[in-house]
């Protein structure tokens, strides 16, 4: 169980790291994401085929997980486009309100019953967003952008909890990611005409750092994340992962001098939404601990 553990909180402080190196590389979002995409897929596939375990999918299924890597890809493209208009601080603090829409978005696509207090939570953690908002104008696209982010991320986290089960990690993990590939390469023509670029290449310095992105904080924590879900339950992963917010603001403080970015108004919505997040995150616990009685 200890060894679940240090896997799961390294997988998390690993995750981290994915909105500084989005800082450091010196690509636009569209170009980084699909580097990403390319690498992290290469990676998986040749450990499938190490493992012989090369999937065969129905097309029905090959449909629905390939619609759910599109939603990643989108996911991906708009996180590191906060990151870019704003700054890793602002992006990252946008993903702490993934849980408050999940919460929303599940019941739809569950066909379950709202929690109106789960829709409270949801309006606070939106206090706090605004408080940011208002803090710092020159990042408002930023934050919205970020909060798009947030609510794709949240969209094919719920979905893929309906075929999880079903299929191998690695297996949906293949897909999803060239999936999102090919879409995002038939996206470039229209891409490029809205973001143009001259940097299509990345130099040695971009490409050491999408390396580790690719390689360490994509593929190692898939496969690290799923060992210690082995041991560990759902909710104590996502109990977890409240940790990743706070980890990447203290990188970008630490290494991309965001510290003087940090004013007042940021801290004071940045606490609005956490404390908000780790009261919804017991209230789930509560729930499903009452459900079991």
């Amino acid at each position: 169980m200890r060894s679940a553990y240090i896997k799961m909180h390294t997988a998390i402080f690993l995750w981290g790291f994915t909105g500084l190196f989005g800082k450091l590389i010196d690509l636009n979002e569209g170009l980084l994401v699909w580097y990403r995409l390319l690498i992290s897929s290469a990676a998986i596939f040749v450990i499938l085929i190490y493992r012989k375990a090369i999937p065969k999918l129905k097309r029905k299924e090959l449909i629905k997980i390939s619609g759910i890597g599109i939603i990643v890809m989108l996911h991906w493209v708009t996180f590191y486009a906060s990151i870019k208009l704003s700054s890793i601080s602002v992006a990252m603090i946008c993903l702490s309100a993934i849980a408050l829409f999940a919460s929303i978005i599940e019941p739809i696509v569950n066909k379950t019953k709202f929690d109106y207090m789960e829709i409270v939570f949801s309006a606070v953690a939106m206090i706090g967003i605004t408080t940011i908002y208002s803090s710092d104008t020159t990042a408002s696209l930023g934050i919205i952008i970020g909060i798009i982010s947030a609510f794709l991320s949240a969209t094919f986290s719920t979905i893929n909890r309906t075929i999880a089960a079903k299929y191998e990690t690695l297996t949906i993990s293949l897909v999803e990611l060239t999936s999102g590939m090919i879409f995002l390469t038939l996206l470039f023509p229209l891409y490029f005409r809205i973001q143009p670029t001259t940097k299509f290449i990345p130099d040695l310095h971009d490409s050491f750092y999408l390396v580790i992105l690719s390689l360490v904080c994509t593929v190692l924590t898939w496969i690290l994340s799923l060992q210690a879900l082995r041991k560990v339950s759902a909710y104590t992963m996502g109990l977890a992962l409240n940790l990743e917010p706070i980890y990447g603001i203290i990188l970008a403080v630490l290494f991309a001098g965001e510290g003087k970015i940090l004013n007042k108004g940021f801290i004071s919505g940045a606490m609005i939404i956490l404390i908000t997040v780790t009261v919804h995150t017991f209230y789930k616990f509560y729930r499903f601990r009452k459900s079991k009685i």
